[in-house]
């Protein structure tokens, strides 16, 4: 565990192509008021589709569109639903790595491409905090290493986040997988007795809860 940074996204000004374009933009049309005020990925200028997803994919399961689109559709939702319509149509101009258009199917594609991993990446990582296969302070590492590049991309989107704040969600996250670790040593050994830290479960009251 290290408190080296994620690293930087790459800036390049070489024009490299992502996603093949579904339709070409009228350059005489102007984009709405909302999306010529977004400045979610302002500090990505000149970074290319192909430079960010190779980011992405050493980190993450996740690829550029999917975060791009992702963080448009939850940017971008109304009473009604999200404005898919408004995402692929001015893609280019809500992202600078982005340069096509899209359809509203395959904003939403990209959408449900990453739920889909999201909770497959979830499911993994649970299980091996719920397994024992990873010791607590391996649990701990891993913690770090993913809250670490997540912050980073939140980061990267425009939020800022204060010291006190880091630490603070530090500290909720390091609880909440204490406590899985806990109960779940419950499930797996009839003696219903941390092997870690020696802890009792009372069976009955943890089947009420």
């Amino acid at each position: 565990m290290t408190d080296e940074p994620p690293g930087d996204l790459p800036h390049d000004t070489t024009s490299e192509s992502g996603p093949q374009p579904t339709s070409e933009r009228d350059p005489e049309t102007a984009p709405p008021a909302d999306v010529r005020r977004y400045d979610r990925f302002s500090k990505i200028e000149g970074s290319t589709y192909d430079r960010a997803n190779e980011f992405l994919r050493d980190r993450t399961y996740i690829t550029a569109r999917e975060w791009a689109i992702a963080r448009l559709c939850a940017d971008f939702r109304t009473e009604t639903g999200v404005e898919m319509t408004k995402i692929g149509e001015n893609l280019p101009e809500l992202v600078p790595f982005m340069t096509d258009t899209y359809s509203p199917q395959a904003v939403n594609q990209a959408r449900a491409s990453f739920k889909e991993k999201v909770q497959t990446a979830g499911a993994t990582f649970l299980y091996g905090a719920m397994s024992d296969f990873l010791t607590a302070e391996e649990l701990d590492d891993v913690m770090y290493e993913a809250t670490e590049v997540a912050k980073f991309l939140l980061e990267v989107e425009g939020a800022e986040l204060s010291v006190e704040e880091e630490l603070a969600a530090e500290d909720r996250v390091s609880d909440l997988m204490r406590e899985v670790r806990e109960h779940s040593a419950a499930v797996r050994h009839d003696t219903l007795v941390c092997p870690d830290c020696g802890h009792e479960f009372d069976a009955e009251a943890d089947g009420q809860s």
